[in-house]
């Protein structure tokens, strides 16, 4: 298995960027990309971080995946 990033995304600065990033995890999912990763990824997780460019936050979505989802996901990621 292995770890692949799954969707990143920029949110301002906000005071608990916790609770703001919810919301745009849910639209993600919403997706055929993010449910397909619902359906597929193991330990999917979030990762917040402070963004080099502007008073914000990044965000990563990412989860661990088998070989063969990994080749799928490659393939729709190019």
């Amino acid at each position: 298995m292995e770890r692949h990033v799954l969707h990143t995304f920029a949110m301002g600065d906000v005071e608990d960027p916790d609770l703001y990033v919810s919301p745009a995890i849910y639209e993600w999912q919403q997706t055929p990309n993010g449910k397909w990763a619902m359906k597929h990824g193991n330990e999917l997780k979030y990762h917040i971080y402070p963004d080099d460019y502007s008073m914000g936050y990044k965000v990563k979505v990412t989860g661990l995946f088998e070989d063969k989802h990994l080749t799928y996901l490659r393939l729709i990621n190019t």
